[in-house]
């Protein structure tokens, strides 16, 4: 017979021994990937539009399109997905209403990116007339990121002590007051995690957005500001081929003559995108969190 105590080193060893693997094969994997990209990284690279059926071609287009939906989509997700998970948490009774609302956002966080592109496509292109277009891929993307943001903030406002909650009410704020300034800053660090999550899945989805935003991306004049007009990066009714969507063409097509290199380097760009974004978005998350509480 194993002692109680043995029994707890062998289980501790074991999980050690899969966080262990699974830290080493996701080094491997990011190593692997900025291993062949790095070498093709350079400023032309960066800054270079793509060139059909030409070698040397770069991915700046796709890069600025990439930042462009994030911060719309962004920009729509986390309000919206806040706002309905404050309301969930701290205003909804349980009921059979709030029990359904919960399945429908569970069922729509687990729904697969390509129908949420199909949707995207029949609705936003189709029927609104948006077009392949910035706007198109964004509504794609807050329809598909909304039901997770949502689900990961009730999650977090819901951790918050209750101790904290009535400490609040006790002295003499609203609920209101004790939302905004006591559980929303306590909820925070999930809070930030909802936005990294949310954040990742702009920077990798393709199969969405290749029925809303395009796989092309029209000449862009970068001194061009005006929003209307129609080479203009800011200008919301044009395609936008993100670097995930390039990285997918480019391999499936095979029209350049330096595919591969151009995809290794897309990918390494992508995977540097997303750890400084998770980087500077866990750095911001920490800085509001000490300053709101005074640590």
């Amino acid at each position: 017979m194993i002692s109680s105590r043995n029994s707890e080193r062998i289980a501790t060893a074991i999980f050690y021994l899969i966080a262990l693997l699974v830290s080493v094969l996701l080094v491997a994997l990011i190593g692997y990937i900025l291993y062949h990209g790095l070498r093709v990284i350079n400023w032309h690279f960066l800054t270079a539009a793509p060139q059909p059926f030409q070698a040397g071609g770069g991915i700046g287009p796709e890069i600025f399109n990439s930042l462009m939906l994030l911060i719309l989509t962004m920009l729509l997700t986390v309000p919206l997905g806040l706002g309905v998970g404050i309301y969930l948490s701290e205003f909804a009774r349980e009921s059979r209403i709030t029990r359904i609302i919960r399945i429908c956002i569970e069922s729509l966080a687990s729904m697969p990116s390509i129908v949420i592109g199909i949707f995207g496509l029949m609705l936003f292109v189709t029927i609104l007339k948006c077009g392949f277009s910035v706007l198109s891929g964004v509504m794609a993307l807050t329809a598909l990121n909304l039901p997770v943001m949502t689900r990961l903030a009730e999650d977090a406002i819901k951790n918050v002590s209750k101790d904290l909650r009535e400490a609040s009410l006790a002295l003499g704020a609203t609920q209101w007051q004790t939302i905004t300034n006591v559980v929303l800053v306590a909820a925070i660090p999930g809070l930030v995690t909802g936005v990294i999550l949310s954040a990742g899945r702009v920077f990798g989805e393709a199969a969405a957005l290749l029925y809303t935003a395009g796989i092309t991306t029209p000449a862009l004049h970068f001194n061009d500001v005006n929003p209307f007009s129609n080479n203009s990066p800011f200008y919301l009714f044009r395609p936008a081929e993100t670097l995930a969507v390039h990285i997918w063409k480019v391999n499936s097509e095979g029209l350049n003559p330096d595919a591969s290199q151009i995809a290794d380097g897309a990918s390494a760009v992508l995977i540097i995108m997303v750890l400084l974004f998770n980087l500077v978005s866990r750095w911001t998350g920490s800085w509001l969190f000490n300053k709101k509480t005074g640590q």
